[in-house]
């Protein structure tokens, strides 16, 4: 047998979904998030799942992780302190940046300045060039790279990054820099620009290649740890990350590479979401993964989810392959409030969190969350997982009762106004990876998943015009599923700053192939057999002048066939659907990217015995919740004694071990045959 497990640690739980490849059983755990040390989280969760299960730790063959580690060390300003290596001239790269300020307001409000993740006084300059061909234009200086790192040991570095001018087309001077560094500062890491990413534009690429040095002490010291840990308890199998693109990559190279796993976390759900899709034969798909704190939602087109060129964590916007998620602050815990300044009711950013978390969880809490107005309208019911766990309803009241006086309005009013802004913040998130990028939510269908998607997801779909509206089986594991399921994935880029009329076919090919011999050896390394390895390419093309490039995806085969007059005309088409407007300029090639991938995880959903449409057997009790103004009868089902082709009437509400679904009162939800939950307008 061939056991896989997915761990997705959160802010507030770690979900992990063990799989058994061969017979498609699976088992789910959620154990509390351990913040000041996420592997303790894991190994506790990793014991409990193998017991439920009846097998050791020895016996997975694949551990699949997705993680926020990163992703918080940036947020929380948590990075190591990273000494910069600049040539001569160029030391307040970082403080220069890009004259970019964000907002529609920064005309005439104040931006206070992110400070750069390498200071200034931790910056210093090298004698040595490098022309625009990458031919050496002055010599480097090794008593000369010999001071500069000695100012930096002095100082307390704890990472060093070396970017040079033009060392992505040759990087043998960062090369000799790093040889020196190791010599010099042995226990410091080192990451270098041409490695780390070898593309034009020397601020994008030292703010890359300095973010990916911030985070890999703390990422060295975590993937470490728990590789050591999991050893020591028996797991012999492959140890794998998640990246922020939705690919995986082994442990020993995200220590090297962390700045790949900024997203890690979210691109779980996603990859999940595409496993039920290609199950339940539906192909494109808005998700809605809402957790405590947030919202993060994407866009899947044809099984494929949208990826960016940028992943943007906080203030910090680094060139990385990531899915295109945007995160809006709307979660369970988002706190709902009346400024005194305006008077009207707001919700959220800031969160109730995991500690002290909404009133209803009786946990502290004091102040009126979406949880608690859940809670108030009957949508969430009190008495849950078999009584085991029972919610707090008079408190959630007098917490939310606070806004009610605040507005002068009723408090079943006011509960769902919380509601109605929450799903409206959610809208804007969704609008924001379809309306905006020249998609029509209508022709996609609407996922929600976390421990609160299923509860938002009919009101959202109504508001999208998004159906069905999708609960998926285990809703709330969603991104451990998506670990389990997804595949090993590695990339490298290369500038290839040519028009069009300035190169041919033979040239881009042969370049690119060079690059997809590389990817292909990395993943054979990582004992991906050289049959299951399947290869694309992305191509940035930009009209010439353009300060922005669009990517084209690009299969050899197409290439080959299709010629660079297929690239212009995708381009063409892509351009027409983002901007609305082509141009009579000549096309320009960017960027080369080569990606290697292995096999897809070809894993049947289970099904579920069939039912004769009635799903009066899953009935757990008569219920009210709020509908139209008012407190109408509803219905309480157990998910887990459900059948294929239950059909169940709203208002209703579907409970389960991680999750909660609503059915509104004039929408149906239809159970399909591997479980999932499709809602649609009566």
């Amino acid at each position: 047998m061939t056991y896989r497990l997915g761990v997705d640690v959160g802010g507030t739980f770690t979900d992990l979904l063990l799989l058994d490849q061969g017979s498609a059983a699976f088992w789910r755990h959620k154990t509390p998030s351990t913040p000041h040390d996420s592997s303790e989280g894991v190994l506790a969760g990793v014991d409990a799942i193998c017991a439920k299960a009846g097998i050791t730790p020895a016996e997975i063959e694949f551990f699949l992780h997705g993680t926020t580690v990163a992703t918080n060390a940036v947020l929380e300003g948590k990075g190591a302190r990273v000494g910069l290596v600049t040539s001569e001239g160029y030391r307040q790269v970082m403080q220069i940046a890009r004259s970019f300020v964000p907002g529609g307001l920064a005309g005439w409000i104040v931006w206070p300045k992110p400070e750069p993740l390498a200071r200034l006084e931790d910056t210093v300059e090298i004698a040595g060039r490098m022309d625009a061909h990458g031919n050496e234009l002055r010599p480097i200086d090794d008593d000369d790279i010999r001071r500069a790192l000695g100012c930096l040991k002095a100082q307390g570095v704890q990472a060093l990054t070396v970017s040079l001018m033009n060392a992505y087309l040759n990087g043998a001077h960062e090369a000799r820099v790093g040889e020196l560094a190791a010599e010099i500062m042995p226990d410091v890491p080192v990451s270098l620009s041409h490695v780390v990413l070898p593309e034009m534009q020397e601020y994008e690429r030292t703010l890359t290649t300095v973010a990916n040095a911030a985070v890999r002490p703390v990422m060295r010291k975590y993937i470490s740890n728990l590789r050591e840990r999991l050893r020591s308890g028996g797991m012999a199998g492959n140890i794998s990350l998640l990246r922020s693109d939705g690919g995986l990559m082994s442990s020993e190279k995200s220590e090297e590479h962390p700045v790949s796993l900024l997203m890690s976390g979210p691109a779980g759900g996603v990859t999940g979401a595409i496993w039920v899709g290609r199950n339940a034969g539906i192909p494109n798909i808005l998700t809605l993964d809402v957790g405590g704190t947030s919202t993060d939602v994407a866009l899947i087109e044809n099984l494929q989810a949208r990826r960016v060129r940028t992943t943007e964590v906080g203030h910090l916007s680094v060139r990385a392959s990531a899915l295109d998620v945007k995160t809006v602050g709307a979660g369970g815990g988002s706190i709902a409030y009346v400024p005194e300044l305006t008077g009207a009711l707001r919700v959220g950013p800031q969160s109730a969190g995991a500690v002290p978390g909404p009133v209803a969880y009786q946990k502290g809490g004091t102040e009126p969350t979406v949880t608690d107005a859940n809670v108030v309208l009957g949508y969430l019911p009190e008495n849950l997982l078999g009584g085991t766990f029972r919610l707090d309803r008079e408190g959630a009241k007098a917490a939310v009762q606070k806004i009610a006086d605040k507005l002068g309005i009723g408090l079943m009013k006011a509960a769902r106004g919380i509601i109605d802004i929450v799903n409206e913040n959610m809208f804007g998130a969704l609008r924001m990876i379809s309306v905006q990028q020249g998609y029509d939510p209508r022709h996609f269908a609407l996922m929600g998943f976390g421990g609160a998607g299923p509860l938002h997801v009919n009101a959202v779909a109504r508001l999208m015009g998004s159906w069905p509206a999708i609960s998926p089986v285990s809703p709330g594991v969603l991104c451990a599923l998506g670990d389990v399921t997804t595949r090993m994935r590695t990339e490298t880029a290369r500038s290839f700053s040519r028009r069009f009329s300035a190169t041919g076919l033979a040239e881009v090919q042969a370049v690119l192939s060079e690059m997809d011999a590389q990817t292909r050896s990395e993943l054979t390394a990582e004992g991906v057999g050289a049959d299951e390895i399947t290869s694309v390419f992305e191509i940035d093309v930009r009209y010439e002048g353009q300060a922005f490039e669009v990517p084209l995806v690009v299969t050899p085969e197409e290439l080959a066939s299709g010629g660079l007059e297929e690239v212009i005309a995708r381009f063409n088409e892509e351009h027409l659907r983002l901007f609305t407007f082509n141009m009579d300029s000549p096309h320009e090639l960017v960027n080369l990217r080569a990606i290697a991938q292995g096999p897809v995880l070809d894993l049947p959903a289970p099904k579920l015995p069939e039912g004769n449409g009635d799903p009066i057997a899953a009935k757990l009790r008569d219920h009210e919740l709020w509908v139209d103004g008012a407190m109408r009868p509803a219905v309480i089902y157990d998910r887990a004694l459900l059948r294929a082709n239950d059909r169940i009437e709203g208002p209703a509400i579907v409970i389960e071990m991680d999750s909660t679904t609503l059915i509104e009162a004039d929408c149906i939800g239809i159970v399909d045959a591997s479980g999932n939950i499709l809602i649609n307008l009566r």
